[in-house]
């Protein structure tokens, strides 16, 4: 007798490091699709990037268990792909028998459904769910939902879910805070402690709490715990740049791609590091690690927040194709369009406040990297000549962020040396 065929469940997969969450933003697919291993079935959206997952077997998509838009934990079944030869209801039925026997063995009594495989059900069956809060009706929602409504003091019965089949989802719970925040519904909200709000509550008027996003919570913690366990120090150099100004506006005339100065500061750090490449380095558990080649993540400003993906080979690229590709990465990065893997490597950072006229500021490093270089602006300032001779110059200030588990006092000056040089020499790093 051959293998019983048996639905799979897709998982949300962990596709950031520390992210125990994601969203589905959009599906690929749709139910009754046959799909093969490797095709992308769907769109998740991490803390900062969409990310496409691709099926890891071959099969016909028997449900889909989150909808677009909404929010799931890592782990948790997104949708269930029947075998070659099954039907979708076959896999549907032995996805729920599987986690309804897993279930009872693990708390040693008889067989019931589990919140997992009521939400697969009630996500994929064609029947209607019942009413929320009616005689003997079942409520489908999320483990996430679930949690959320707990943490949040919110009925769930009393909530009526807009999801697939009358599921509630995560916009539901949050329909029902506003409308708890304008008025007789207050009670539906747990009170603040004490300790963070009770001098506040009395005057509401005052002030607005604005939710933390997911890129908010990413930003906090990675930089958290970049500024508790890296131990930073900073070197701080001025660079004249009326040559690189007076190049970049040449360069600009002749050529048909509109070249930026931090394109020119992105060029001159990947040719510093290849100076001292003992600099072109990250610290891991077991060694440091030297790279060959010069990949560099490059400060994007967006909605809400901040990302820094990275540009791949830097010191191979014309400054042409660097332009167009630092341009590109930042347009997609603030249309929430970057991929996971644009958002990983490197061995430094370039975070450029110049254009907001910031003349000088230090960096958190971005780890794994062991270092960022903060470029303030270009601005005209009194300076000494070769000679002793008094002279007004345009002057950019800049500032090293070093990890010094990876680069000494001497290592990095020498490396901030290599990039003054550079920026100072701006045909240098166009050869």
């Amino acid at each position: 007798m051959g293998r019983p065929l048996m639905g799979v469940v897709v998982r949300m997969p962990q596709l950031a490091a520390g992210g125990n969450e994601a969203a589905i933003q959009t599906w690929l697919i749709d139910v009754g699709d046959q799909v093969t291993v490797g095709q992308a079935i769907v769109e998740i959206e991490t803390e900062k990037a969409v990310v496409e997952y691709e099926a890891e077997a071959d099969g016909t998509i028997a449900g889909v268990l989150v909808a677009a838009g909404e929010t799931a934990t890592v782990g948790s079944p997104i949708a269930v792909l029947a075998a070659p030869g099954e039907s979708a209801e076959e896999a549907l039925r032995s996805v729920e028998a599987t986690a309804t026997a897993a279930a009872a063995v693990a708390q040693d009594a008889a067989p019931t459904p589990t919140a997992e495989v009521t939400t697969a059900t009630a996500a994929a069956a064609s029947t209607p769910a019942a009413a929320p809060g009616g005689a003997g009706s079942r409520l489908f929602a999320s483990p996430l939902v679930r949690r959320l409504a707990r943490e949040r003091g919110i009925d769930l019965s009393a909530v009526v879910g807009s999801g697939p089949n009358g599921r509630v989802v995560r916009r539901d719970l949050d329909a029902v805070l506003t409308a708890a925040l304008g008025g007789s519904a207050r009670a539906a909200v747990p009170p603040a402690p004490a300790s963070a709000s009770a001098h506040v509550d009395a005057v509401p008027d005052q002030y607005t709490d604005i939710p933390h996003t997911g890129m908010r919570r990413a930003i906090a913690r990675r930089l958290g715990e970049s500024t508790a366990t890296v131990p930073h120090f900073y070197l701080v150099a001025d660079c004249r740049v009326d040559e690189l100004l007076a190049v970049r506006a040449r360069i600009n005339d002749a050529a048909d791609v509109s070249v930026s100065v931090n394109d020119l500061v992105v060029k001159a750090v990947a040719a510093a590091l290849q100076d001292v490449p003992e600099a072109n380095a990250i610290w891991t558990d077991d060694a440091i690690r030297r790279f060959t080649g010069v990949d560099l993540a490059i400060a994007v400003a967006v909605p809400g927040g901040l990302l820094t993906p990275v540009v791949q080979g830097v010191e191979r690229m014309p400054l042409g194709e660097l332009s167009r590709a630092i341009r590109d990465l930042a347009e997609r990065a603030r249309a929430g369009r970057l991929r996971q893997h644009e958002l990983e490597g490197g061995s430094f950072s370039v975070s450029n406040l110049g254009m907001y006229g910031t003349r000088e500021f230090s960096a958190i490093i971005n780890p794994p990297q062991a270092g960022i270089f903060a470029v303030g602006a270009a601005t005209r300032r009194p300076v000494v000549d070769a000679d002793g001779e008094l002279a007004v110059a345009t002057v950019m200030t800049v500032t090293l962020s070093a990890d010094h588990r990876v680069l000494d006092g001497a290592l990095a000056a020498q490396l901030l040396a290599a990039f003054v040089r550079r920026i100072e020499n701006p045909v240098s790093v166009l050869v």
